[in-house]
């Protein structure tokens, strides 16, 4: 009979094991807004100000999802679900792997963000609202594509051809026309900080 020199486990490590070691909760920031609201700029600002503080953070958005996972997709309703539906996948393995993660993301419908929280966990789950308004937002476009959208090039360009819905309640609301991206990385700071450390 042969020797089994190994171990024999039961089952794989668990998310506490995990925040155990980093000592941090994980959960999720899901930035939400129109194209130019400044989501983005607010999430890199944030995983500096994490990493600055120790914490493991994980950024996610158009830059790391469109060109890796999500090459495959367009920009069709069906397409932009399935995209939310990835990234949220995506995510929660990082949450239970005990990372603070960051998505920069326009999800426009409410439908999509309801899925993305029901799939990672409404308890990791925090949705912040950048409510920049949409004039603002088009003087910051650099590239151009509102004027494009207006002019018909774009379909379904969110906030000129396809809608966006609000969130209902999200947990924190910024407006970057009237908040200085010092004031609105602090407001984040103030509300995700006390529940990221633990006592283990």
């Amino acid at each position: 009979m042969e020797n089994n020199i190994y171990p024999i486990f039961d089952k794989m490590l668990g998310r506490s094991d995990k925040e155990a070691l980093l000592g941090q909760r994980g959960m999720m920031v899901w930035f939400t807004g129109l194209s130019g609201s400044g989501k983005s700029t607010i999430a890199i600002a944030i995983e500096r100000e994490l990493q600055q503080r120790g914490i493991l953070c994980r950024l996610l958005d158009g830059d790391n999802i469109r060109t890796g996972i999500n090459n495959n997709l367009g920009f069709s309703e069906a397409d932009r679900m399935e995209n939310i539906r990835r990234i949220a996948e995506v995510a929660k393995l990082f949450v239970d792997t005990g990372i603070v993660t960051l998505a920069a993301f326009i999800s426009p419908l409410r439908q999509m963000r309801d899925m993305a929280a029901d799939i990672i966990g409404r308890d990791d789950f925090y949705e912040i609202y950048v409510s920049t308004p949409i004039e603002v937002c088009e003087r910051r476009d650099v590239k151009g594509l509102y004027a494009r959208a207006r002019r018909g090039e774009i379909k379904d360009f969110t906030g000129i051809s396809a809608p966006f819905e609000a969130p209902a309640a999200p947990a924190l609301t910024l407006d970057t026309s009237r908040m200085p991206l010092g004031q609105s990385v602090e407001a984040v700071l103030q509300l995700i900080l006390p529940h990221i450390k633990k006592q283990y």
